[in-house]
Parts: C-alpha cells; sequence; structure tokens
C-alpha cells in the first residue's frame, strides 16, 4: 500500500512458448526466469500481494516455492496463442472479487521476460503515478531504442526496399534524431477502472519511467537469453 492504495502485482506465465519452449522456468543465473520477477516484486515496500497467474502446473509449483500466490491455474482458453494478457489479467481482477471479495485500486503488470530490473525500479514508478494521479491513470517503463525507426526498411514487392514509416525523417547521424523509446516490461502500472474501461496498460492519460540503457531487453528467444545472462554477470555480478 502507498498512500491508502493498494496493488496487485500480477506476473503472467503460461506454459507454451514458441519463441523459447519453457523459457518462464529456464534456469537463468542460478534460478528460474520467473523468480526474478517474483523476487522483484517481493522486494517492493508498496505491492500488497504478488501473484502468478499460469496455466503450468509445473510454473505454478516453482511460483510458490520462490513467494508467489498461485491462487489458480488459468483456463485453457485464457493460455492460448490469441489470448491476450489482458484477458489473463482481467480474469485474475475478477478471480480475487468473486472468490475473496478483495479489490485493488492499482494493476501493476510484471513480464517475467523482462528481469532485469533494479530493486527500486517498482517502488519508483509507483511514486510517481500516485503523486500525480490526478493527471495520469497509468505508466509504463521505457528505454530508448538505438535501432531508430526513422532508418527501419520494409520489403515491398519481394525484392524492393522502402521507408518502414515514409513520414519519419532520417538524419544522416543517428544521434541528430529525435530519441525514440520502447515500452521494456520492467512495470506497467494501471488504475483498476481505468484498465477495465479502456481494456489496455496504455491509457490516454498515460506517462513513463525511463529506465537505463542495460535494462533494455527482454526475452523473446535464444538470443535475448543468452544476452540478459551476459548483462546479468556484468552488471550484477550474479
Amino acid at each position: 500500500m502507498y498512500k491508502d492504495k493498494t496493488f496487485l502485482a500480477i506476473i503472467p506465465a503460461r506454459g507454451g512458448s514458441k519463441g523459447l519452449f519453457g523459457k518462464n522456468i529456464k534456469e537463468l543465473c542460478g534460478k528460474p526466469l520467473i523468480a526474478w520477477s517474483i523476487e522483484a516484486g517481493l522486494k517492493s515496500n508498496y505491492l500488497d500481494e504478488v501473484m502468478v497467474t499460469t496455466d503450468s502446473k509445473e510454473i505454478a509449483e516453482i511460483a510458490k516455492k520462490y513467494g508467489a500466490n498461485v491462487p489458480f491455474l488459468r483456463p485453457d482458453d485464457l493460455a492460448s496463442d490469441t489470448a491476450t494478457t489482458f484477458d489473463a489479467v482481467k480474469h485474475t481482477i475478477e478471480f480475487y472479487k468473486h472468490n475473496f471479495d478483495r479489490e485493488f485500486d492499482y494493476i501493476v503488470l510484471l513480464e517475467p521476460t523482462s528481469p532485469l530490473r533494479e530493486d527500486k525500479d517498482i517502488d519508483n514508478m509507483i511514486e510517481k503515478i500516485i503523486n500525480q494521479e490526478n493527471d495520469f491513470d497509468s505508466i509504463v517503463s521505457i528505454g530508448e531504442v538505438h535501432e531508430h525507426p526513422s532508418i527501419m526498411k520494409k520489403i515491398v514487392k519481394k525484392h524492393y526496399l522502402e521507408s518502414y514509416c515514409e513520414t519519419l525523417e532520417m538524419k544522416s547521424r543517428r544521434q541528430d534524431n529525435a530519441p525514440a523509446y520502447f515500452p521494456y516490461g520492467v512495470a506497467y502500472i494501471v488504475k483498476t477502472d481505468s484498465l477495465l474501461q479502456e481494456k489496455t496498460f496504455y491509457t490516454r492519460r498515460n506517462t513513463f519511467y525511463e529506465i537505463k540503457r542495460y535494462q533494455c531487453y527482454e526475452i523473446d528467444d535464444i538470443y535475448d537469453f543468452l544476452a540478459i545472462e551476459n548483462i546479468m554477470k556484468f552488471e550484477w555480478k550474479v
């Protein structure tokens, strides 16, 4: 709790993964990938509960071992390739309300594929959104991208290259372009009512929290995994 507001941290981790099989429990620097997000949530001074929503019994057992609550196994229809994170989060909100009579002012989404969180990131984001709650309904962690969108290309007619977005002006030097940012999954924090109404973590009144260069990675495949593994060893000496 922070300034009388309550926070439910949700870590979504379904069993199926096409990019990297079993990635949520693949060992990363001595512990399962998902454990890094659970432990980051448990270190927060403000989160009221840290839970994992998963369809996998194996992931559920590992999550419990590292201190997360796993009050249910996610229904199969919410664990398919077409199911959205919003669907899983909405199901969690409704489950807590109907089964535990518990409601939270804010939802904090912690993606297990973004384990490079610093100890104060979650609490810093909570403090920012609450201290500006009259102006914003959500906050997203962002990092500056180095592959600037102005130089991105697309293939047309199988053989031709064109600008991916022709309206973006490309300067001759990368550093002369206006910075571009990507929403890395360190945390997404949103008012529960706004999330349910707008059905997105990027609400109309959305602000940001900028992360460091080394945190600008998330795991989709084995190359991302290897990169993050070595970043952890270099930055955190794990």
